[in-house]
């Protein structure tokens, strides 16, 4: 009887260890794939390898692609607050939203951009992060796909989705050309689960994988009070510029959308489609704050978008 005491024993103890040594060889490759879900390393990234397509820019949304006018003037203005923002901290990446739909915040993502890349020196990479309702790929005449969407849903790697104009050309307005150095990234085909997609936080090891090969890094949103996506894309960049549209846009929707993001450093607001702004020699002028989380100066747009 002790002897198949024992022997049971010793098959006890032996069948412990076996457990025991499984275990061990199961944890070191979950350990591994801790380490996978790291972000990537940053990737080489040249205008070379971003993937030319054919573009058709609507010029009556992009007055920015012009020779000259008072769009270009008023966006020329903005863009030299943008800089002097940076003066005041580190600022690369930009995020532009709204508190309602159709206040212009696409216009403004989009014109400040070109005006951006106007500067041969500046390499500018704008993102449409609008996937419920995108348009920059309207306005750019680029193609949709692939874009953040597939990036997001791990369907497509970044060098799939970046794309700039393969044949920059004279504009309707006169001899300007597209920018050689604007980078698009499109909304790509959206639906239903954008919201998950976003939350995944893919859109963050994005940015830090392609800040690295631009100067100025643009994202247009959903409307912050309709949806929740830009807050949750706001965690990517470094600050909110806010839109609104004179004479639509309520008092207390600018104070709100602005409570959206009180977590993050807003630039001020863009006032959009001023139709009585008095003229002066520079095209704009500064009018917003009084708020109650502070003073936030916003640039007046006469321009509908």
């Amino acid at each position: 009887m002790s002897r198949i005491y024992d022997a049971l024993q010793r098959a006890d103890l032996e069948r412990k260890a076996t457990q025991g040594a499984e275990t061990e060889e199961i944890a070191e490759p979950l350990a591994e794939a801790v380490v996978e879900e790291l972000p990537p390393p940053k990737t080489a990234l040249s205008a070379e390898s971003i993937v030319p397509r054919t573009w058709n820019p609507v010029m009556g949304y992009l007055p920015t692609l012009g020779d000259r006018g008072e769009s270009i003037e008023q966006f020329r203005g903005l863009r030299s607050q943008i800089y002097q923002f940076r003066e005041q901290g580190p600022l690369k990446t930009i995020l532009v939203s709204s508190g309602l739909p159709a206040e212009g915040k696409s216009f403004v993502t989009a014109n400040l951009a070109i005006s951006l890349a106007r500067n041969k020196n500046n390499h500018i990479l704008l993102i449409d992060a609008d996937l419920r309702g995108p348009s920059l790929h309207t306005a750019l005449g680029a193609p949709r796909t692939p874009g953040l969407t597939e990036y997001l849903a791990g369907t497509a790697e970044v060098s799939d989705i970046l794309q700039r104009d393969q044949n920059p050309r004279a504009t309707e307005a006169g001899s300007s050309r597209n920018p050689l150095n604007l980078t698009f990234i499109p909304a790509g085909a959206g639906g239903d689960n954008s919201s998950e997609l976003v939350a995944n936080h893919r859109i963050e090891v994005l940015i830090a994988t392609l800040a690295p090969h631009f100067d100025w890094i643009l994202i247009d949103t959903p409307p912050a009070l309709a949806f929740a996506d830009a807050v949750d894309l706001a965690h990517a960049a470094d600050a909110v510029l806010l839109v609104a549209r004179a004479a639509n846009t309520p008092y207390d929707v600018a104070q709100r959308v602005q409570a959206a993001f009180s977590n993050s450093r807003i630039l001020g607001f863009v006032l959009n489609a001023v139709t009585d702004a008095p003229r002066n020699t520079s095209y704009y002028y500064y009018d917003y704050q009084n708020t109650d989380s502070g003073s936030h100066r916003g640039k007046d747009k006469r321009h509908k978008g």
